[in-house]
């Protein structure tokens, strides 16, 4: 059984992050995106089918072509996941901030 993939493994590649933002505002052919990148059809095809396996991509077939929509809900784990961190960070800096306020 293959395991499924997750959001974190689709956004580590620069390629599918670029795919990810060219479809972030419109509906592309599966051509039309393969037209932005200098690889081959079937390279574009193994990314945009990883982005469809983790949920940030949805490609629907209609007569020959494949038409590419983006599915930003699926970043929503991403952005929890780093929003924990964004606190920490902020805690620490506000401390670090108010040691050297005491200092002056």
């Amino acid at each position: 059984m293959k395991a499924r993939r997750d959001v974190f493994q689709a956004i580590a590649d620069p390629t599918r992050r670029a795919m990810i933002g060219l479809l972030a505002s419109q509906t592309l052919t599966l051509n039309t995106v393969a037209e932005n990148f200098q690889m081959s059809q079937p390279a574009v095809s193994k990314h945009m089918r990883i982005l469809a396996e983790c949920g940030l991509v949805e490609i629907v077939k209609l007569g020959r072509e494949r038409h590419c929509q983006a599915r930003l809900g699926a970043l929503e784990e991403v952005a929890r996941w780093a929003e924990q961190y964004r606190l920490f960070w902020n805690n620490r800096l506000d401390t670090l901030q108010n040691l050297l306020k005491d200092e002056d």
